[in-house]
């Protein structure tokens, strides 16, 4: 039986995969937003503590979502997607899952071995990092990079669920919603 909105609920996530879908996408694009705009907004706009907090409490909700992802099997596509879709959004969510992981733990590397050190809101979290390190340098360069691939991964997944949404009108986008 279909719901109000015309999705059968056998092909829908599940509510708790629903929410961690929405924050986690609202907390990671405004994380993304507050690291790369941070250099264009006026200096007394200081949002890297709360970067720095938002980033390890994605961290958190990540290692959650990622649990509760293997705590239950994903419900089929109806229609199914082609072979070369299928391994396409599956490339995808694993790389924005490796990303969800990744992006928070360099970040996490590096500020612990810098002047201010690493925070959650306020509670001192700083990782046995040396200052100077290689591990602190290249944590620092790859958190810098990811975050432009983040940041690219996430325009793209916006456009395609748009694009199956008004083009296909295949119900992918209900899925999630």
């Amino acid at each position: 039986m279909a719901t109000a909105d015309g999705t059968d609920p056998a092909t829908r996530y599940n509510s708790v995969a629903r929410a961690f879908h929405a924050v986690l996408a609202v907390l990671i694009v405004g994380n993304l937003a507050g690291g790369l705009l941070n250099d264009y907004l006026p200096k007394d706009w200081n949002v890297i503590p709360l970067h720095k907090s938002m980033g390890l409490l994605i961290l958190l909700l990540s290692i959650g979502r990622i649990a509760w992802r293997f705590t239950w099997k994903t419900p089929p596509y109806r229609p199914p997607l082609k072979s070369g879709e299928r391994m396409l959004a599956k490339a995808v969510h694993v790389t924005f899952y490796g990303l969800m992981l990744i992006m928070p733990l360099t970040g996490w590397i590096f500020t612990s071995a810098g002047k201010y050190g690493a925070a959650f809101f306020g509670i001192p979290v700083n990782l046995p990092v040396a200052k100077g390190s290689a591990l602190a340098g290249l944590s620092k360069e790859g958190h810098e990079i990811l975050g432009y691939a983040m940041a690219a991964l996430v325009v793209l997944h916006i456009a395609a669920a748009l694009r199956h949404h008004f083009m296909l009108k295949d119900g992918v986008l209900r899925r999630m919603w």
